[in-house]
């Protein structure tokens, strides 16, 4: 991934806001602060690679259209090579500049496996890269490239739609997933502010009568054993919360589009809120 301007700035403010944290180190809003931070600096790769992939899905799309242009063409009895020239001023999105220099290189008489294989590296797409790999061995070795080109337009329609239909089947699953984490987000608070203090109340009472706690539990709070720091508490739940809402990002993105780069998407999106919420809550209800 190549750095610019907007990973650079989120990184440059995240710094700063890491550094003033230090300012809070012995507070409650330490952790809060250094967090806001982080996701500061994290944010412009997660925009950036969500960007990538909204970027690549385009690029199928525009081929696909491009790949259906040749085909009328081609089946007028145009030779492949003039109909690209033909169509390159049509528009095809992210792929115009890329169509519009392969259009060029024939022009100026590249062989047209070449000019594939430019186009090919410059678009950087698997699913295009096998198409176009198909259409040049099908001109080289002469075949009836019409028919070729029909087939491997209708090859990658498939292909993506069985992606939509995939992600429109799953999306239902997205969202329950969110939910279900948000539920478990609720119920960690509820451990940590709610059961927790009424446990440690509970066992303090019970070494303060000699009994030594509530089945062996005194050194929860107190009589047998230190009391645990609400702090050391506070930050066990945050470190749980955060790695739950990590791996189920990366899940969410696995079962929607069938690839764990765009669950980083929803890892980070799962994680912000984990995190905003558990800190949230430390600094409102002073456990941390």
């Amino acid at each position: 991934m190549e750095l610019k301007k907007g990973h650079w700035a989120g990184v440059g403010l995240g710094f700063l806001v890491v550094t003033f944290s230090l300012l809070l180190m012995h507070t409650r809003y330490f952790l809060f602060v250094i967090g806001i931070g982080i996701l500061s600096m994290a944010a412009p790769f997660v925009v950036a690679t969500i960007h990538e992939t909204n970027v690549a899905a385009e690029k199928e799309d525009m081929f696909l259209e491009f790949a259906r242009n040749l085909v009328e063409s081609v089946k007028t009895g145009t030779p492949i090579s003039k109909s690209i020239v033909n169509v390159k001023d049509k528009p095809y999105g992210v792929l115009s500049e890329n169509i519009k220099k392969l259009a060029n290189q024939i022009s100026m008489g590249i062989p047209l496996s070449s000019a594939l294989q430019t186009f090919s590296k410059d678009v950087d797409n698997k699913t295009i890269s096998r198409a176009l790999t198909l259409i040049g061995q099908a001109e080289r070795s002469g075949g009836e490239i019409g028919g070729i080109l029909e087939s491997v337009t209708g090859a990658v329609s498939t292909s993506d739609r069985l992606k939509k239909e995939r992600k429109a089947a799953i999306s239902s699953l997205v969202v329950e997933g969110y939910i279900i984490f948000l539920v478990f987000i609720v119920i960690i608070l509820v451990l940590q502010f709610q059961i927790l203090p009424m446990v440690m109340g509970i066992t303090t009472t019970g070494s303060s009568s000699g009994l030594g706690g509530i089945g062996g539990l005194g050194g929860i709070g107190g009589g047998g054993g230190q009391p645990i720091d609400k702090a050391q508490i506070a930050n066990a739940f945050l470190y749980l919360l955060l790695i739950q809402a990590f791996f189920t990002g990366l899940t969410v993105g696995q079962l929607s589009e069938g690839n764990m780069k765009p669950g980083l998407k929803h890892s980070f999106i799962l994680m912000t809120l984990a995190f905003l919420i558990s800190a949230g809550a430390n600094v409102l209800f002073g456990g941390a």
